[in-house]
């Protein structure tokens, strides 16, 4: 039988007060959902941007509004206003702001730790974290095969697939690149099960995917991050094969005391970084 939770926010596993915003946040297991309170006058721009950086909120939010109105603005100019009982999904990339003299209560359940996550990081600072780099294999000769709108569509439902395993895994996402996607987490562990959940995923639509898997300082800029260890990062995904999650030796050796299982792949030279470096294989728990 599978676990029965109840929480209630008025006991939050976190309370954020914020500018102008008050965040409760309850964990029930691999989903956080937050309960949010926008004062009128709040805006993400004027008082969440000086903090997380970048132009534009850069986080995929989904979730409802119980009272009041949040207007949404997007890069094109056109803006939506979400009302009482409004379901929304909000892609990254668009500025928020609360309409009208009425608080705006919501209630989400996607993008909630990386929204309140990088606000806290702040911007411009140095912190530790693990990074993931994913890529498909094959892609261009897989694309030609199918065609460019059924190639779009599977690109599509595949990033959808991964954004989703992201948000499971407290996973932040910091970009696309190409066929694959560039995120950060807490842990080793958190990253390599994201890893392998997204490889069932492209499995499962017949595609291969490489992935790499490497903990470091990083460098926060905006909306963007930085550093030797993002390099470091993708080079080591490079190295990998067809369906392989490759790590750094510092990686494996965290994340073998939380019971994950490894293969020894060798010593590699990685592109524009000195010295050798031994990887592993990520091969289950």
């Amino acid at each position: 039988m599978a676990d029965r939770r109840i929480k209630n926010f008025a006991s939050p596993d976190d309370l954020l007060r914020l500018p102008k915003m008050t965040a409760q946040l309850v964990d029930l297991g691999e989903v956080t959902l937050s309960k949010l309170v926008n004062e009128p006058g709040w805006r993400w721009s004027e008082h969440m941007r000086p903090n997380v950086g970048g132009e534009w909120c850069q986080v995929r939010h989904m979730g409802f509004v119980i009272s009041g109105h949040i207007g949404i603005l997007f890069p094109d100019g056109t803006e939506i206003v979400y009302g009482p009982d409004d379901a929304f999904e909000i892609p990254p990339g668009h500025d928020g702001y609360t309409v009208g003299d009425e608080p705006c209560v919501q209630i989400m359940f996607a993008g909630n730790r990386p929204f309140f996550d990088s606000f806290i990081i702040g911007s411009g600072s140095r912190v530790l974290a693990t990074l993931l780099f994913t890529d498909l294999v094959d892609s261009t000769a897989r694309a030609s095969e199918l065609g460019d709108a059924r190639w779009r569509a599977l690109l599509s439902e595949h990033f959808t697939g991964a954004r989703a395993e992201l948000e499971r895994h407290r996973g932040r996402e910091v970009k696309t690149t190409g066929d694959g996607l560039f995120a950060t987490f807490d842990s080793p562990g958190q990253a390599l099960r994201c890893a392998a959940a997204i490889r069932r995923l492209t499995q499962r639509d017949d595609l291969r995917m490489r992935a790499g898997v490497h903990i470091g300082e990083v460098e926060l800029v905006d909306d963007d991050i930085r550093g030797v260890t993002v390099h470091a990062a993708s080079r080591i995904m490079a190295a990998a094969g067809a369906d392989e999650i490759l790590v750094s030796d510092l990686t494996r050796t965290i994340a073998e005391t939380s019971g994950l299982r490894f293969e020894d792949r060798g010593v590699y030279e990685l592109k524009g970084l000195d010295g050798e470096w031994r990887l592993a294989a990520f091969v289950g728990e």
